[in-house]
């Protein structure tokens, strides 16, 4: 059985480079040229926003409790028509709340301050530098883009869940039935997704192209900041340097551009 598994994945990840791979792939994911992997690139279109990284402030300082996360969350889920399951085995996560043991379990101690101890925090995918999925993803399904977003291709997911296994995070969710039925009000300006198909936060890269800023940034009054980490004139860079700032995990080295005032 297991055999049979493999050949599956293996014949449906060659059938999906092998199809019309090429304009795929120069629209969208990782190139590779004299056996040097190179990012996709991101062609702006007039008054889209753009950055040579983007990255995220994360204002905890702001937050006293989970309700005060519910409009980032709501504001996301609902542009980017996520299901609603009963069951939780089956909930589909973009961003979400965690408790600080979850989200930083290398910076745990016993004698923590209780503020920190006991604060819920925002958690999404944190569009690493050098993403673990984007290396695990057979298909390329998930790349890289040129301005640092980890983006992902629907439909060229086959749902071998690599990505998911690779990423320390827990960042991504699969789709293990429908998610049609279970979306409360779908937003046609965002596609959906079908059973089989892995999903994760992609920093709105789709309003970004309107020249607007991702849905949770804007429902947040300010306690959530966006801009170009390689800017040392943005706002993302000016919060970095006059607040002490932690990220999830830089330990592995995979470059979080998250960022956490605390």
């Amino acid at each position: 059985m297991e055999n049979s598994r493999r050949t599956f994945l293996k014949i449906a990840g060659i059938s999906a480079l092998g199809l019309s791979a090429k304009p795929v792939l120069n629209a969208f994911a990782v190139s590779e040229e004299h056996g040097e992997k190179k990012e996709a690139k991101v062609i702006p279109k007039k008054g889209a926003l753009t950055a040579k990284r983007w990255a995220m402030v994360i204002d905890t300082t702001k937050f006293k409790s989970a309700k005060d996360l519910e409009p980032m969350i709501e504001a996301c889920n609902k542009i980017h028509n996520i299901p609603v399951f009963e069951n939780k085995r089956h909930e589909i996560k973009w961003i979400w709340e965690e408790e600080f043991k979850h989200a930083f379990p290398d910076l745990e101690n016993e004698h923590m301050n209780d503020r920190i101890k006991s604060l819920p925090f925002l958690v999404l995918c944190n569009q690493c530098q050098d993403a673990p999925c984007v290396r695990a993803c057979p298909t390329k399904a998930t790349f890289k883009q040129e301005d640092g977003i980890v983006a992902m291709d629907f439909h060229r997911c086959i749902g071998c869940r690599f990505c998911m296994a690779a990423c320390p995070y827990g960042s991504r969710s699969f789709n293990f039935r429908d998610p049609r039925p279970f979306i409360k009000e779908t937003n046609k300006k965002f596609p959906t997704r079908m059973k089989g198909v892995v999903e994760k936060c992609n920093f709105c890269s789709e309003l970004l192209a309107e020249g607007k800023k991702p849905a949770c940034v804007e429902a947040s009054g300010g306690a959530l900041v966006f801009g170009d980490l390689d800017d040392p004139e943005s706002e993302v860079r000016k919060l970095l340097k006059s607040n002490y700032t932690i990220r999830r995990k830089t330990a592995l080295g995979t470059g979080p551009a998250i960022y956490y005032i605390v």
